[in-house]
């Protein structure tokens, strides 16, 4: 059984050595630990240190691509080194890796596909009042819309089982962490989630540059998620809405002209009608994004029979080297 743990990197030469040196190396039920980083288009020297303090694997992106795209490059990597297991940690030092055996467990006993790290925000000093409380209501938000029980949805400290790891595909260009649970949701994975140690602040995030712009880019990709997987219902439910709408000035309209008033209230039957008009348009466009919905999920298991083909196929190879040795 092997454990990769990977770690995004973006500038973290002060703070890598202790990232990595925190990780334990001896877990129980594991047979291998290695660390693999993806550096993220760093100015400093992360790769350098990396090197120094025996990062086992390392990858490196030609320009700065993004948290989004680096998450998922590393999964990948991963997964063609062959990890059973993968978690997922930040090289900002932020979460314990005495926390890691902890994550994996559930794993382990089979009872989980994917585990996340509860940072539990209200106990944790650094937090404004502000920010736990967009975090208790995003969290929420989350949950409701991915029908699973995630209390820290945000948190990047995550153990992903091969099988899991495999099925996860990430579109945004931004956080993976929301998507990816919208997506476990609906794929009807098992998630679970369990307490983790936090460490002190090093550093302001990198992810964002003020609340507003993080809630605007979240609260985007929440509703991009959950429209990709659920077209037919948030296009329905839009649709009735507006035709509601539009009965209420044309109930109105009818109302006056059987009682011989209709001329001048022309202008409800035609707020009504326009109403009426975009609900049914809005069933339509239900109907065609949930033919689109169905054809991503062919796609999207087309792509994780082709995944596990290569890495199939990638394992066979290195079996066929270490016998020609």
């Amino acid at each position: 059984m092997k454990l990769i743990v990977q770690i995004p990197c973006y500038n973290e030469e002060h703070t890598l050595p202790q990232t990595v040196k925190d990780i334990p190396r001896q877990i129980e039920g594991i047979d291998t630990v290695e660390i693999l980083i993806i550096d993220d288009g760093s100015s400093d020297r992360t790769v350098e240190v990396a090197r120094e303090i025996g990062v086992d694997h390392i990858i490196c992106n030609s320009a700065n691509k993004g948290l989004a795209r680096t998450f998922a490059k590393g999964i990948e990597a991963c997964l063609h080194r062959g990890a059973d297991i993968i978690v997922n940690t930040d090289g900002d030092n932020q979460y314990s890796g005495a926390s890691i055996p902890d994550l994996v467990r559930p794993i382990l006993e089979q009872r989980a596909d994917i585990v996340i790290g509860n940072r539990e925000t209200h106990k944790v000093a650094h937090f404004s009042p502000l920010k736990k409380l967009l975090q208790r209501v995003g969290s929420a938000m989350v949950r409701r819309l991915s029908g699973l029980n995630v209390q820290d949805t945000v948190s990047g400290f995550r153990a992903y089982s091969r099988d899991a790891a495999i099925a996860t595909n990430v579109v945004t260009e931004f956080s993976y962490t929301v998507e990816t649970i919208i997506q476990a949701g609906v794929n009807g994975m098992t998630v679970l989630s369990v307490p983790v140690g936090t460490n002190p602040k090093t550093r302001e995030s990198r992810l964002f540059r003020s609340i507003g712009g993080f809630i605007q880019r979240q609260a985007t990709t929440m509703l991009r998620s959950y429209t990709m997987y659920r077209s037919l219902r948030v296009f329905t439910s839009a649709g009735v809405v507006m035709i509601l709408i539009g009965l209420f000035p044309l109930i109105r309209f009818l109302y006056f002209y059987m009682i011989g008033e209709g001329d001048g209230k022309v202008q409800s039957l035609i707020i009504g009608s326009v109403f009426i008009t975009l609900g049914y348009v809005t069933f339509s466009m239900a109907l065609l994004a949930d033919s689109i919905a169905m054809n991503r999920r062919l796609i999207e298991r087309t792509l994780d029979k082709v995944r596990r083909l290569e890495l199939d196929q990638t394992e066979h190879q290195k079996q066929e080297r270490s016998s020609d040795q």
